[in-house]
């Protein structure tokens, strides 16, 4: 059984916001806590003058110091730590196999390591099947948290906005987002968009009532596709919101205030690697909270 959260640690002011918001998803599933920090040696020439000895104190000291401040936050959470060896993002992807969850700060330690970190995060959620939440630091809220303290990353209220696709088996993101709703005891928004099939942009006489239609019984596939989990989290108040335009967009916009962004993913390859799809990308390079990227089947 998945019974922990996993998150990825390396010092920065974005792992540590990772870490905290971590830690307080941990206490609201009543699970432990494991702090990672993956060493890749083949990350030496872009740091100079580190040699295995000052690394292997850097790297104890960062998870310890991030132990230590999520003990004095959480004292009654189980906290564990490990430094696997490897790749990061093949490290990271496999402490998350065994875990309920993965969290990551968005960005690394600034400059060229910053970026290399950003693509290591990139990396690791299209290497996993495993759910992965992104945090930045901005994140974080203004007041320190404690166990007691709500688990938001945004004004008390905000709620959990969900993207959704009906032309896909959206299972596994409608249930972690009802789930995470259901222990937060917020509000979910679900976002669906669509756009007129193009053969309309011949027509030179469009009947406006068409399009009206067309909306009509697209809210009418997105009410009956939410209808099972409706039923099983019956405490959730849920809205949704059809809207012709772009996906991402609207995501971004709805967004603004919200607690949490979940998206699914279906990878897509490139002669550069896999990737992920436009819908996704946008929302993790632009949300402004803590952003879900869950695997389609």
């Amino acid at each position: 059984m998945k019974n922990h959260v996993t998150v990825g640690v390396d010092g920065s002011d974005e792992s540590l916001a990772a870490a905290r918001w971590a830690a307080r998803e941990a206490l609201l599933r009543q699970v432990p806590l494991r702090l990672v920090h993956a060493v890749d040696w083949l990350l030496d020439p872009v740091l100079p003058g580190v040699g295995p000895q000052s690394a292997d104190s850097w790297t104890d000291r960062a998870l310890s110091e991030a132990a230590e401040e999520l003990h004095a936050r959480h004292p009654h959470l189980e906290i564990t730590t490990r430094c696997p060896t490897g790749r990061p993002a093949a490290a990271l992807a496999a402490e998350a196999t065994d875990a309920a969850l993965l969290v990551l700060g968005s960005r690394g330690l600034g400059g060229l390591t910053g970026f290399l970190v950003g693509s290591v995060a990139l990396s690791a959620v299209a290497a996993t099947d495993t759910p992965v939440v992104l945090v930045r630091s901005t994140d974080e809220p203004q007041e320190a948290a404690s166990d007691s303290a709500p688990h938001t990353g945004a004004g008390a209220g905000a709620g959990i906005v969900v993207g959704i696709d009906i032309q896909e088996a959206c299972d596994r993101v409608l249930t972690f987002a009802f789930e995470e709703a259901e222990r937060r005891g917020c509000p979910l928004q679900v976002v669906h968009t669509w756009k007129m099939p193009p053969a309309y942009s011949y027509v030179p006489l469009f009947d406006s009532d068409n399009e009206r239609d067309i909306e009509r019984s697209v809210t009418h596939t997105v009410e009956d596709m939410l209808l099972p989990w409706r039923h099983k989290f019956p405490a959730v108040d849920v809205a949704t919101r059809v809207s012709t335009g772009s996906a991402g967009e609207r995501l971004l916009h709805a967004s603004r205030g919200a607690a949490l962004v979940v998206v699914g993913r279906r990878l897509r390859h490139s002669p550069l690697g896999p990737h992920l799809g436009p819908v996704a990308h946008a929302v993790l390079h632009h949300a402004a909270a803590p952003v879900a990227v869950i695997a389609h089947p």
